[in-house]
């Protein structure tokens, strides 16, 4: 071989190298293409957060409500300190330009406002979370290990997932409807099938009321929820004085099927409702396991 020809097969070798861990994906933006593992990741959603946990990867930014009690505790167990960055509904865009990150994840429901700031600090990976779906949260945590570079330990922990809740669902009442809602001070928020949450549990092989005025997150009336008449409610009360608890008082409330079999649970509404993921599906697959067996959840407040 020449030595021409070796120092062009040099060469080509180190262009090789160089770009072995690229990693082209679609995103709510479109094309996403990321030359290298990133190490110095922000997140702008609570489920974003969730894969990066299970491939163990720690942000070094997490829009967290100013509030790390926001985070489920196992995954809380799995990654390091952050900073916060602020709220999710408007992270700031100066605490993330600080962290100097070369990788930001965000919603596209949330951020698309923003995306130009953003993509200015980092390249910016916009995927679905505030109102995605069980199967589309599960989509987004693949794109997530493909980015990082942990695609084959996030396709392992997704089988692993997949034979979890697989048991959960076999410990189950098949065909047992339930209602799981979000109340606060005067409003009650059904989960519908097509909701986070609701798509959870009709993976679990249980009944879930439909979307409602083709809302997924319906806000429903005391009188709906009766003419619903579930087998089970299941209940994430965000405060104290809650629309449902007022509900309660009231002497229809025992028309109710769910009542009058006392088959009523109040759960964690961060687990419930603010989170998803891979430890947040598990951890809803455990508590109902427990509620439909009559047990309260360990996270029941």
């Amino acid at each position: 071989m020449s030595f021409f020809s070796r120092f062009a097969l040099f060469i080509g070798l180190c262009f090789s190298l160089g770009t072995a861990q690229a990693v082209t994906v679609t995103d709510q933006q479109g094309t996403f293409t990321l030359d290298t593992a990133p190490e110095r990741v922000v997140v702008l959603e609570l489920s974003f957060v969730d894969a990066l946990a299970v491939v163990d990867v720690s942000p070094v930014g997490v829009a967290d409500d100013n509030d790390a009690e926001r985070i489920l505790p196992e995954v809380r167990q799995r990654i390091s300190a952050w900073k916060s960055v602020g709220t999710r509904s408007q992270p700031s865009l100066e605490a993330i330009a600080a962290l100097k990150p070369d990788l930001i994840i965000a919603d596209s429901s949330r951020h698309g406002g923003i995306y130009a700031a953003l993509k200015g600090i980092a390249p910016t990976l916009m995927l679905k979370s505030r109102n995605e779906t069980y199967n589309e949260n599960l989509e987004s945590a693949a794109i997530i290990g493909k980015v990082l570079g942990k695609d084959a330990l996030m396709q392992q922990r997704l089988a692993e997932h997949h034979q979890r809740m697989q048991a959960f669902s076999s410990q189950l009442p098949k065909g047992t409807q339930v209602v799981f809602g979000t109340s606060r001070e005067q409003q009650f928020n059904l989960h519908t099938r097509d909701s986070y949450t609701g798509s959870v549990l009709t993976s679990l092989g249980l009944i879930v009321p439909e979307p409602v005025n083709q809302q997924a997150l319906a806000n429903i009336s005391f009188e709906q929820l009766l003419a619903i008449n579930p087998d089970w409610l299941i209940v994430a009360h965000y405060r104290q004085e809650s629309i449902v608890r007022a509900w309660q008082e009231d002497p229809l409330w025992q028309m109710m099927n769910a009542a009058q079999k006392n088959q009523i649970a109040a759960v964690d509404a961060n687990v419930w409702a603010r989170m998803r993921g891979v430890f947040a599906a598990e951890h809803i697959g455990h508590d109902v396991v427990q509620i439909l067996h009559h047990q309260a959840p360990a996270t029941a407040p």
